[in-house]
């Protein structure tokens, strides 16, 4: 199973677009998928449809209460599953401040879990607080969506510490293994410069820094598209609401992309420890 947080602390990148249209589209290709809606707005729950019901778990009894992940688990479809959030959520940074080992709590959840995936996607909030270092503990990859503006690379140093710290300190298999452009505009000399800026940053970084030397950059550029904005209104993923819309025909293209790299990782021999 590969287990991917999508995180960026920039709000307003597309991350919650992409976790939802990439776990709907990876479904969509025969894959178990389970979303996990970190974010206590709850977009990624409310893209799909599922909103918070009194009485029913959700990701903040999983956090702060006694609910597992199968306990608070929403299917869509039988290849895509749902764990919610809801403005609860927000109170765990707090319940969770004086809790020994708070970092290590999601991780020993999806460990007790009792349903098998090929992929689980944890949309992350956009902040770098208890939830995301949770959501990064637990999880083995980290994909980075970014959007080609001249603030791309605004805070992005900051965003790669905290994901190597963790790596070093609290989960040593850690590492970012794709990043995504959103809100693409390929008619811009503006989208194409940055492209070609955020390309060369990991690339200088790559021998320096493990925790990213086999980031692949996507070549799938996620388009400026009006009904990826719009799907999520009528509590649906792009493929259900705009099949034949550019958002569902790159979303279509990253997921093709990410198979391709499952499937290059597990040719690829496990080195034997020293």
């Amino acid at each position: 199973m590969r287990s991917i947080a999508v995180i960026n602390q920039k709000g307003g990148v597309g991350k919650t677009t992409s976790a939802v249209n990439l776990a709907a589209a990876l479904a969509d290709s025969g894959h178990r998928v389970c979303l996990v809606d970190l974010d206590p707005q709850a977009h990624a729950s409310l893209h799909l449809g599922i909103a918070a019901v009194d009485g029913e778990p959700s990701m903040y009894e999983v956090l702060c209460g006694d609910a597992s992940i199968g306990q608070a688990r929403r299917r869509i479809n039988d290849k895509l599953c749902v764990i919610p959030s809801n403005l609860d959520l927000a109170a765990a940074e707090l319940e969770l401040a004086g809790e020994v080992g708070r970092e290590m709590i999601l991780r020993d959840k999806f460990q007790d879990n009792d349903e098998q995936y090929d992929y689980m996607i944890l949309d992350c909030p956009p902040s770098l607080g208890v939830l995301t270092v949770n959501a990064l503990v637990a999880v083995n990859e980290v994909f980075l969506p970014l959007q080609p503006h001249f603030l791309a690379l605004h805070g992005l140093s900051k965003l790669l510490r905290t994901v190597e710290v963790v790596s070093r300190r609290l989960n040593e298999r850690l590492r970012l293994s794709g990043v995504m452009l959103c809100m693409y505009d390929s008619n811009t000399r503006l989208a194409a410069e940055v492209s070609t800026d955020i390309t060369d940053f990991f690339e200088a970084g790559k021998d320096s820094r493990e925790f990213f030397r086999n980031a692949k950059f996507f070549d799938t550029r996620i388009r400026r598209n009006i009904r990826l904005a719009e799907a999520p209104s009528f509590g649906q993923s792009i493929f259900q609401y705009a099949p034949g819309s550019n958002g569902a025909i790159d979303y279509q293209s990253l997921a093709e992309e990410v198979i391709a790299q499952s499937a290059a990782n597990a040719q690829t021999p496990v080195k034997a420890a020293a």
